[in-house]
Order: structure tokens, then sequence, then C-alpha cells
């Protein structure tokens, strides 16, 4: 007498193909042919298929015990998982409810430690579709990294498309910043670094011709060649200011002339102190965010 074929929810109550199940009370109830069971509804007992099975929630387990807030200890360790290229740039985090079951919190508690994230620049929320990792690559002043290494650690596949490599008689800044006599030779390395194939910077380096003697042997990573040939990198001074994008690098980067863009001017220096290279970056404003640690 019971029969049914829809496949919609009323009142909590879903109807699938002749099966009811009535909301949380973990009953499925069999009304195509309840002969089955000598004329008695079947009642069966319903389990609970885990929601979250991916692994890296586990790193996000709170101390309930511990004095430190559970908004901040979750701030704190999503972004050490961020950091640490577990979720990457672009990528969603899980989904609120996710969380909430997961980790035994309230929405609201999970929103103050979006909330920490989102001011940090970690994160953003998108209206309707979720809380996302940004796309800025994040640097710390107190750190000494190449481009690559850098875009490794944070999740992307580093990029180069080399624009001049050779070698050629040094210029005067540059003969003035490495320490240079008036006659000697540099290499000149230009090149557009990406990120996932998207152009991110223009890039172009200077270095003695004692240091690279055949431009040609350099790879995608200047650093990964000079720690090959034992000379490398082991202490920087970074100069960064906002300019306005040179016409003769707009087409490079994909911009308009005019554009605010971040130069970078790195002075790289030997374990003898000597400094060995010069290169000046011209980055996409919205790829970086450097962080800098003060201590009083």
């Amino acid at each position: 007498m019971w029969r049914g074929e829809a496949n919609h929810a009323i009142a909590g109550v879903e109807v699938d193909r002749g099966l009811m199940r009535v909301g949380q009370i973990g009953t499925i109830l069999d009304l195509t042919n309840p002969r089955r069971s000598g004329g008695q509804v079947v009642v069966k007992p319903k389990t609970n298929a885990r929601t979250d099975d991916d692994p890296r929630m586990d790193a996000l387990a709170l101390d309930a015990s511990a004095p430190t807030p559970l908004y901040l200890q979750l701030a704190a360790k999503l972004t050490d998982a961020i950091r640490g290229g577990q979720w990457k740039a672009g990528e969603a985090l899980p989904a609120e409810r996710q969380l909430c079951e997961r980790l035994q919190i309230s929405r609201v508690t999970l929103r103050q430690a979006v909330d920490v994230l989102v001011e940090q620049g970690l994160v953003s929320r998108r209206q309707g579709a979720g809380t996302f990792v940004t796309t800025q690559i994040q640097h710390q002043l107190s750190g000494l990294t190449s481009f690559s290494e850098t875009l490794r650690i944070k999740g992307y596949e580093p990029g180069t498309r080399w624009l001049e490599r050779r070698l050629r008689p040094a210029h005067g800044e540059e003969i003035l910043r490495l320490g240079l006599s008036p006659d000697a030779a540099v290499a000149s390395l230009t090149r557009l670094r990406s990120a996932d194939d998207r152009v991110m910077a223009y890039e172009h380096a200077v270095l003695p011709q004692r240091i690279v003697a055949d431009p040609q042997q350099i790879g995608d990573s200047l650093y990964s060649y000079l720690d090959a040939q034992g000379t490398p990198v082991v202490r920087a001074l970074q100069y960064f200011r906002a300019i306005n994008l040179p016409a003769r690098l707009a087409e490079h980067l994909r911009m308009k002339t005019g554009e605010a863009i971040l130069h970078v001017v790195r002075v790289g220096y030997a374990r003898d102190g000597s400094a060995i290279e010069l290169t000046d970056t011209y980055c996409h404003n919205d790829f970086y965010d450097f962080v800098a640690e003060l201590r009083r």
C-alpha cells in the first residue's frame, strides 16, 4: 500500500526512490515493499560516514585545557600549515561545518581564527565560495632565500624565461656597488620570473666575471648555481621602493606604463664579505607581502 518514487525533502524527511530517511533519527524505512518484513515496516540503523578524511586536518588539533584561547590556537596552526605549503595559494580551506565538527569548536571560534588570518593577508573570504589562501608570496625580511626557493615553499612551480645571459664590461653603479676595477667584466643576467606560468617579476642581475665565468651554465636558480660553485651568497642587503612602471618593462610584465610596482635592489655578499651580486627586481605588487619581525 506504500509506494513512492519521489526524490525530495519535506520537513526534514528525505524521500529517495521509495526509501525514507527520517531527519537525524537514523532510520531508513522501506516504503516500496512492506511485505519484506511480514507486513512490518523495516527499520535499519543508519551509519555515520566520515565527511573529513583530509590528513592535513590532523595538524589542526586543539588543546581545550591550554590557557591560550581556542581561536588563537587554531589561527596559529592554520598559519603554520599555510606557510608550510599544506594549503597552497588559491586553494580553499575546508568548509566551516567540516572544521567545526572535526575540531569540536563553534562557528564563532572558527570565524575569529579566520579573522586573524584575513588580517595577516594569508586568506581571503569569497562570498558563497568559501575561504581561500591568498596568492601573495610572503617574504620574511630576516631570511635569505632565492626566488625559486621562496616559490616552492609556498607551493608554486617557479619558472624562468631568459632574456639575456652574457659577459660585458661593468657600468658605473655596478663598479661602485660590487667594488670592481674600472675595466672589470661582469656576467649580465636578465630574465622573467614566473609562478605557475604567470609572470611575476622582471629581474636583472650582475655578478663579477670571476664568480660567473660562463653565464650560459646557469639554470633556473642562480643561487643553486652559486652554491654548486662553492661561492654562495650568505648575506644580503635589500632596498625596497614603490615606483611607476617604466615603459620598457610594461610589455614584459603585461602591465600598463605608469602602474604602481615594487622595485627591489639586492646586494649579495660572499663569506669573505665581498659583494658578488647586484640584482634589480621589478615585482607585481599583488604577489608580494613582505614581513619583518621586530624585537626589543
